[in-house]
């Protein structure tokens, strides 16, 4: 950083009567550090709050094909032929996406799968 500088003597006399000099400095800052200060700092990542996220039903050998069906239409209202789509899926492949929205809401999803004893995920949606 450049400064530069100007001094100004002033001479006071003290009570005792000795002379005393204070010293005043008047700063003048550069364009330079002005430029350094409006450098503005690092982004710090921050989680993905917001945006899409899925709700991924997984397959587990315990839980009856019509029990899955039926905790599907309860807890997302899903029409009978959607609920056995989804659980078949399930079946086969191993896992479903059942729902996506905000990641609040897939968590409260996720939450009632596994309160039915269902094994359920929650997943950033890539798309």
């Amino acid at each position: 950083m450049i400064c530069h500088c100007e001094e100004q003597s002033n001479e006071t006399i003290h009570a005792d009567g000795s002379p005393h000099q204070q010293l005043l400095v008047r700063a003048d800052v550069t364009a330079e550090a002005k430029s350094r200060q409006d450098a503005k700092p690092a982004s710090v990542p921050q989680p993905q709050l917001t945006g899409s996220w899925r709700v991924v039903l997984l397959n587990d050998p315990v839980n009856r094909m019509s029990y899955v069906v039926m905790v599907l239409r309860r807890v997302f209202g899903f029409a009978e032929q959607k609920a056995r789509r989804h659980m078949l899926e399930v079946h086969e492949s191993g896992r479903s996406v059942v729902w996506s929205g905000t990641r609040e809401q897939a968590e409260a999803h996720m939450f009632a799968l596994q309160q039915w004893h269902l094994t359920a995920v929650i997943q950033p949606d890539a798309a």
